[in-house]
């Protein structure tokens, strides 16, 4: 049995396996009507069809340039399995892209000695506050206490919003008024949070991006305060994107990453995006890995993001 063979049998066993199936329903359906053609018995493997493979990945939102090291990756594990089957090729591409994406990301590290901070960042439309109380029902699933901190008190509703979350999921929630300090509003949550033994605290933020300096000057502003409370906090910084948006998201993303150590993205709206291939190209030109994917709009429909089962969803076939 081959190193895919084996990935596809455990994932017939993973117990995520229908929410992959479903939430990339749109994606795999696109990613259907252009590589349908590239793997039949009438194909050669000759220049032409390594282009076409090219420009179908680049369709599904690879960037040219990712997608061009894919191709390379792909021709070089050709030549090595020295297999002139066109299906047996279809395989080989689906295992280079899981090798080219790497390991499976691992969950925030839980901090030795009170609250796991975590910051929340991202622009404003991209389900960010959505994606919060989703992560807190996971984590409250798995027996921790957890806080909602709803920092984001520039717009409108944000707040209240945060607050019917926290009270559907029954978890703590800390804020303060429209348009407040919001560095005044971590610190009053990070001091109470301690009272209150939470162990992971979720932290909403403003999704305004301005320009780089005032992003930079804000967040600077509330690490400090942030680490005066609590040694090391926020343990961990976490983007959401928009799969919807495609390659404008990793622009965005940039912007955040040069404004502050962003540790892994959450890209949600997948089941309503026909071009998952982004996830390539987030991990390629921005080196920072996916943690979460949005596979739906129900509570527990944010999944950790597994590279094989992503993969086998996406590309060819269902591998059920």
């Amino acid at each position: 049995m081959g190193l895919l063979d084996k990935l596809k049998a455990t994932f017939s066993l993973n117990k995520d396996k229908n929410e992959y199936i479903e939430g990339l329903k749109k994606s795999r359906d696109y990613l259907d009507t252009q590589f349908s053609d590239l793997f039949s018995s009438s194909k050669e493997m000759d220049d032409e069809w390594f282009d076409d493979i090219l420009f179908a990945l680049v369709s599904s939102d690879v960037s040219i340039d990712t997608a061009g090291k894919i191709i390379d990756l792909f021709k070089k594990s050709l030549k090595d399995s020295k297999t002139s089957d066109i299906k047996l090729a279809k395989d080989i591409l689906v295992q280079t892209m899981i090798d080219f994406y790497g390991d499976t990301p691992i969950d925030v590290m839980m901090a030795l000695d009170g609250p796991t901070v975590i910051l929340v960042v991202g622009v404003n439309g991209v389900g960010k506050t959505t994606t919060i109380a989703k992560l807190s029902k996971k984590y409250k699933s798995e027996g921790l206490n957890v806080g909602l901190v709803a920092a984001d008190t520039f717009r409108a509703g944000a707040i209240d919003q945060l607050k019917l979350w926290a009270q559907k999921i029954d978890v703590k929630c800390y804020f303060g008024t429209y348009q407040q300090d919001p560095s005044s509003v971590l610190v009053d949550a990070l001091r109470q949070s301690k009272i209150d033994n939470i162990d992971i605290l979720l932290c909403d933020t403003a999704g305004r991006l301005t320009n780089k300096a005032n992003l930079m000057n804000e967040l600077a502003k509330m690490f400090r305060v942030m680490d005066r409370e609590i040694s090391g906090a926020p343990h961990a910084i976490w983007l959401v994107l928009d799969a919807t948006i495609g390659q404008n998201g990793i622009n965005q993303a940039k912007q955040f990453i040069e404004a502050t150590e962003v540790g892994g993205i959450i890209l949600t709206k997948l089941d309503g995006s026909s071009k998952g291939g982004v996830v390539l190209s987030i991990k390629d030109q921005l080196n920072v890995k996916v943690l979460f994917v949005g596979l739906g709009e129900k509570e527990d429909d944010l999944k950790p993001f597994n590279p094989e089962s992503y993969f086998l969803s996406l590309f060819g076939d269902r591998y059920d």
